[in-house]
């Protein structure tokens, strides 16, 4: 079996916003790059396949989802909300292979082809609700990934975790009414999208938002970690662990402002596989959110694709 499988398409780097727009293919080609060095040379890749209209509507409700499809562009650009989530004519394949990649991995852990997956996909997804695009995201692939765990491999409770700078809105709203899906997030507050307090806790206590205030240093996020979030989906006893990986809680970051440097990264996956270890052999399947420094995208997404490898980071002094 293999330990970290990993899943992309040069198709994502086809979703194109505009030129001066955060989420570039850029982003996307400086995680390959990372994870093609001679370090990670025991990676398995797969081309991610393309998602099914079937696997959307997990999430997503039928008439957002047709609407989407009737208005990609066959030239020039879409927008979806107030400018900040744009379609370019390569966005539906895009983001339909990152729906595909996201399922496959689902499938790849729960038939035992690798212990974890990462998508290294592109554009994000968590702030995309059920019937509304957001926030650069146009459909919800962390979300859908979950629903498709519960409905297609028939398990009783998944995760999604999410240690991106913004609150994952639409994953919320996707779960806050359905006990078997639980929601973990880490956000910098007050910021965009405005969402997340403390007091939003689901239906059955299956949401828990964990704030960090702006300036957030390591410490004090893995002390919110630690006493607000880990123990919460310890108590719900996940079958199988999503993340949601955003890397713009990175010092490096520019739209945003916390502090975390890459080992806060490999210690919060580090954390969530031991979890996993624990509940459900393991499974894990980590799907690409945010990060909008290069550098600072490239060596965090490193730092995680490490963790998931079982790579340990040496301690000073040691």
């Amino acid at each position: 079996m293999t330990t970290t499988l990993v899943y992309s398409h040069a198709a994502c780097l086809e979703h194109r916003p505009g030129p001066s727009h955060p989420e570039s293919p850029e982003r996307l080609n400086a995680v390959l790059r990372a994870l093609r060095s001679p370090e990670f040379s025991s990676l398995e890749w797969r081309d991610a396949p393309m998602g099914t209209l079937d696997q959307v509507q997990l999430i997503h409700d039928r008439g957002f989802v047709d609407e989407v499809a009737d208005i990609a562009p066959q030239h020039g650009y879409m927008p979806l909300d107030a400018g900040d989530t744009v379609m370019s004519p390569g966005s539906w394949e895009a983001v339909m292979r990152c729906v595909g990649a996201a399922c496959a991995g689902v499938d790849a852990v729960m038939n035992v082809q690798a212990r974890n997956v990462f998508c290294a996909t592109r554009p994000c997804g968590h702030h995309a609700e059920p019937a509304r695009a957001m926030g650069f995201c146009i459909f919800n692939q962390a979300a859908i990934a979950a629903a498709y765990a519960y409905e297609v491999h028939k398990l009783e409770r998944v995760a999604v975790v999410d240690f991106d700078v913004h609150h994952g809105n639409g994953t919320q709203a996707a779960f806050f009414d359905r006990p078997e899906l639980f929601y973990a997030s880490s956000h910098q507050s007050p910021f965009y999208p405005g969402t997340g307090a403390p007091s939003e806790t689901g239906v059955n206590h299956n949401i828990v938002n964990v704030t960090l205030p702006r300036g957030c240093d390591s410490a004090l996020f893995r002390a919110r970690i630690e006493a607000g979030m880990l123990p919460a989906i310890r108590h719900f006893n996940p079958q199988l662990i999503v993340i949601s990986a955003g890397f713009d809680a990175h010092r490096l970051d520019p739209l945003a402002g916390l502090n975390l440097e890459d080992d806060d990264f490999h210690w919060i996956t580090s954390e969530l596989m031991r979890i996993a270890d624990a509940t459900c052999e393991g499974r894990i399947v980590s799907i690409l959110e945010g990060g909008y420094s290069l550098d600072g995208l490239a060596t965090s997404t490193a730092a995680h694709v490490r963790a998931l490898m079982g790579v340990e980071v040496p301690q000073l002094g040691r």
